[in-house]
């Protein structure tokens, strides 16, 4: 790779390490924010819910508007936003202040998949995009991975409100950073599109478009899977085979390092693949027969986190070629817009199947919890085989 390839690749990962670092900052300091606002777990939950109801409806607005003014421009706004209503967070002492800020932290967050994907796919040469792809889902996980303990020992040295602080910190010097490489995203394809008439008020009209709409569904079903998965594996296994907790998050964890290290895997094959629809649904399909594995059968301990680290990693591999497939169906200009859009389909997914797996739970069926995230699979399959790049409009 080019330097400037490498230091796009650096600096877009680093801010979508912070995306998903700070969906974790509030989590692991439940106790003590319930404790000094002697508020609920609910009420605690509402600046979570907030800020996911934000992200969902703006997200594809903010997609339009990188593709409209400049996606670095629109990054480095929307990562200093968010950073800024994590420090008042910490500096004001009030709930309601608190789900405010949520809800703008909220609106900062619409733009890190819009605007990363269309800089890779705008910055990257097309025989290294897959693999730059990869690399920033990884900084993603990385970012989900680290927050719990780095938080919590912020939380020991300077309080919980110190630690919404340094996490704001951290995110306006990434965004410094971000400005300090503004020359290396100075060709502004984004303005070349336009000129060319690839944008051109039909973004609802693309969207609107068979091939969006499938991978839409792709992309809401495979984190329906991760919800189911993720959430409530632990607590499914304990009901259904009365596995212990320590086993079942030694399963998780399997599960969720495999499926980062399936993630870098996927960066080094992806670009040598010519069909990534039949790769993504092998690897899908994979994942959910082990899934559906654990459902109908009591594992014994060896067994389940074989398999659990399996789907793990058939599911993460697969992850470079989830997005070359949403690239591959975009017009050139459009990437913000179309990436702003499917990947809206995680805070959808976010929304509605917490509830879902939770009352099947609530309802005695706990083995339900993997069928029916094996379910959302097939149709992640399903939805993926039809996506055809032919189908699309032109931009």
């Amino acid at each position: 790779m080019r330097a400037t390839e490498l230091r796009i690749i650096s600096g877009v990962s680093a801010a979508h390490f912070l995306s998903h670092f700070y969906f974790m900052v509030l989590p692991p300091v439940f106790l003590w924010v319930r404790a000094d606002y002697n508020v609920s777990y609910t009420e605690i939950g509402l600046a979570l819910a907030v800020f996911n109801g934000v992200s969902a409806v703006f997200q594809t607005p903010a997609g339009i508007l990188a593709d409209r003014i400049g996606s670095h421009t629109v990054l480095v706004a929307g990562l200093t936003l968010e950073a800024i209503a994590f420090g008042l967070v910490g500096l004001v002492d009030s709930y309601w202040f608190l789900v405010a800020m949520f809800a703008l932290a909220g609106l900062g967050n619409t733009v890190f998949h819009p605007a990363d994907y269309a800089l890779l796919s705008h910055h990257i040469a097309k025989e290294r995009v897959g693999s730059a792809f990869s690399f920033h889902t990884f900084s993603g996980l990385l970012g989900n991975s680290v927050a719990p303990a780095t938080v919590l020992l912020l939380q020991a040295v300077v309080g919980w409100r110190g630690a919404f602080i340094a996490s704001a910190i951290l995110g306006l010097a990434v965004a410094a950073l971000l400005v300090l490489q503004r020359e290396d995203f100075a060709d502004s394809p984004h303005l070349e599109a336009k000129a060319a008439g690839g944008i051109s008020g039909t973004e609802w009209s693309l969207l609107m478009s068979g091939p969006i709409l499938r991978s839409f569904v792709f992309f809401t079903a495979l984190a329906a899977v991760n919800v189911g998965v993720q959430n409530y594996t632990v607590v499914a296994l304990n009901a259904a085979y009365a596995t212990a907790p320590e086993l079942g998050n030694t399963a998780l964890t399997g599960y969720m390092l495999m499926g980062a290290i399936g993630v870098l895997a996927g960066g080094l094959i992806v670009n040598r693949l010519s069909n990534h629809g039949l790769f993504a649904a092998a690897g899908m399909g994979i994942s959910c027969v082990a899934i559906l594995v654990i459902g109908l059968a009591d594992l014994n301990t060896a067994l389940l986190i074989a398999i659990m680290c399996l789907s793990g990693f058939a599911g993460g591999v697969i992850m470079p070629s989830r997005d070359m497939i949403v690239r591959e169906v975009t017009p050139a200009g459009l990437f913000g817009t179309v990436f702003g859009f499917v990947t809206t389909g995680f805070n959808v997914a976010g929304v509605v199947f917490p509830l879902v797996f939770g009352a099947i739970m609530d309802h005695g069926s706990p083995r339900a919890v993997f069928y029916v995230s094996a379910a959302c699979g097939i149709l992640a399959i399903a939805s993926v085989l039809t996506v055809r790049k032919r189908d699309t409009i032109a931009g």
